[in-house]
C-alpha cells in the first residue's frame, strides 16, 4: 500500500502549499482522493501515471477539495483518453462538472460515470475481487463524507511440500490457494489448513477529510492500518475548530486512540501557523505512532 501526498493544506493554494489531494496505491488500485486546485499539476511533478486513474473520490464540494477535477477532466479529454472515469461525491457534483463542460462545449471523449452519494450512514461504493471502499460519514458545514479502503483476503500460501507429502496432484494446488479442502490421490480428503496458512494480513486505509471530533466513525474504521485525519487546528485554537466545524490534532489523536488504528497521518494544516512539528508534539500526547502529511511525501505500508 502506498500513499502520495499531493496537498494537504487548508483553505488555500500558495506558492508551496497546496489543497488537499492524495493518491492511494492498493491491490494493484490507483485511488485519487479529493482534487484540490493544482492537482494535475502535482501528478505531473510527481510522475503519477494519469491513465492509472479510473476511480476517483470527492469528499465534499468545497473548493479546496475539488476544484481541480474539472481541469484534470478536461486535460483526461486533450489526451484522447478512451477509459471509463468513475467519480464518487457529493450529490451535485455531477451537476456542476457537466454545467462547466457544457458551457465550454468540452464534452468527453470517454465515458464520464458519476456515483452521488446522499446517505448519512456508511455504506459500500465500490467493490470488485481485490478491493472495496465504505464511506465514513463525517461532521462538517456541508454533507461530507470520509473513504475506508480495505484490501479483500488474498490467496493462501501454499505450502508445497506438505502438499506433495499428502499425495495432493499438482492440479488442485490453485483450489488450495483458493481456501477449499481437495481430493488427493488416494480418495482421502485433505482439509486446507493442513498445507496452507493464510496469506498476507489485509491492509486498509480511512481517510476521513474535513471534520469537526465525532466518534460516531470510530466502529467504522476500527482497527485500520492507516488513519488520515485532518488536524486543521492546534489545541490553543480549539475555539476555532467548533466555530468552523474542524478537528484539531489532539482531537484526530483521540479519534485514532479509540479505533486502535495502526499509525495516524495528520493533515489539512491550517497555514496560520510557522511549523508543522507542533501538530505533531499534541498528537503524540494521546497518540504514540503519528506522522506529518506534507506535500510529495511518500508513505509505504
Amino acid at each position: 500500500m502506498r500513499l502520495s501526498i499531493l496537498g494537504c493544506y487548508s483553505a488555500t493554494p500558495r506558492t508551496l502549499n497546496n489543497t488537499t489531494s492524495q493518491v492511494l496505491e492498493i491491490n494493484n488500485h490507483m485511488f485519487l482522493i479529493d482534487c484540490g486546485e493544482g492537482t494535475q499539476v502535482q501528478l505531473r511533478k510527481h510522475k503519477i501515471k494519469f491513465s492509472r486513474i479510473k476511480h476517483i473520490f470527492i469528499s465534499h464540494l468545497h473548493g479546496d477539495h475539488f476544484f481541480g477535477l474539472v481541469g484534470l477532466i478536461s486535460t483526461f479529454r486533450l489526451l484522447t483518453r478512451e477509459t471509463d472515469l468513475h467519480i464518487y461525491g457529493p450529490k451535485g457534483i455531477k451537476e456542476i462538472i457537466t454545467l462547466q463542460m457544457k458551457l465550454a462545449d468540452s464534452w468527453t471523449n470517454y465515458n464520464l460515470i458519476f456515483h452521488e452519494l446522499t446517505s448519512n450512514k456508511s455504506e459500500l461504493v465500490f467493490e470488485d475481487d481485490r478491493v472495496e471502499v465504505y464511506t465514513i460519514p463525517l461532521n462538517h458545514r456541508i454533507y461530507t463524507n470520509g473513504f475506508l479502503f480495505k484490501e479483500k483476503e488474498g490467496e493462501r500460501k501454499l505450502n508445497v511440500l506438505a502438499a506433495e507429502r499428502a499425495n495432493i496432484n499438482v492440479a488442485y494446488f490453485r483450489k488450495l490457494k483458493q481456501g477449499f479442502d481437495v481430493i488427493n490421490e488416494d480418495g482421502v480428503t485433505i482439509k486446507n489448513e493442513t498445507v496452507t496458512k493464510a496469506g498476507n494480513k489485509p491492509k486498509s486505509y480511512a481517510f476521513c477529510s474535513d471534520t469537526m471530533y465525532k466518534e460516531d466513525i470510530v466502529p467504522i474504521i476500527k482497527n485500520a492500518d492507516v488513519l488520515y485525519h485532518e488536524s486543521t487546528f492546534l489545541d490553543k485554537h480549539a475555539h476555532l475548530a467548533v466555530k468552523t466545524k474542524h478537528s484539531t490534532a489532539k482531537e484526530a489523536a483521540r479519534i485514532a486512540k479509540q479505533s486502535n488504528v495502526g499509525k495516524l497521518l495528520l493533515g489539512h494544516y491550517s497555514t496560520r501557523y510557522d511549523g508543522l512539528n507542533a501538530f505533531k508534539e499534541e498528537a503524540q500526547t494521546v497518540f504514540a505512532n503519528v506522522e506529518l502529511s506534507e506535500d510529495g511525501k511518500v508513505f509505504e505500508f
